[in-house]
């Protein structure tokens, strides 16, 4: 059921995680073209601002700060699941790995490879607080138009 929780969180996260998709792209290795990466990670946004976000400070379930830095965590867990097995998948059609497990050590080691590209201040500061400012400002809501 739509409630104005949701979609302020489901809007901002994803206003936050196409930011933050922004941020990341200097930091990623060149010769590749980025320009649906922060789209990309704006859906995911979307997602789980509506799913997680505001169904949890819609309820009542937990101090929305503490939601918000949640939904910043599900963001980068998604984020780095989605895009490294995306990039595996993409290696996997030019015969790069010899069968599936080695298959998903890459897609694991394409994580962690994402992980330290991404580990700039600018980046984390945005993201961290991007995501307070969002549970609480979908706290905000909630407590106004519930």
């Amino acid at each position: 059921m739509p409630t104005a929780a949701k979609l302020v969180a489901a809007g901002f996260f994803a206003a936050l995680a196409f930011m933050v998709g922004n941020l990341i792209i200097p930091y990623l290795a060149e010769g590749r073209d980025y320009t649906l990466f922060p789209v990309g990670l704006a859906g995911l946004g979307l997602a789980i601002g509506w799913r997680f976000t505001g169904y949890r400070i819609g309820r009542g379930l937990g101090e929305p700060v503490g939601i918000g830095l949640s939904s910043g965590a599900l963001l980068v867990f998604w984020g780095f699941l989605v895009f490294s097995i995306y990039e595996m998948l993409r290696k996997t059609l030019r015969n790069a790995y010899d069968g599936p497990v080695e298959g998903l050590r890459a897609a694991v080691k394409i994580a962690v490879d994402y992980g330290y590209d991404i580990a700039h201040v600018d980046v984390i500061a945005s993201l961290v607080l991007g995501s307070v400012f969002g549970g609480w400002l979908t706290g905000v809501v909630a407590r106004r138009w519930s």
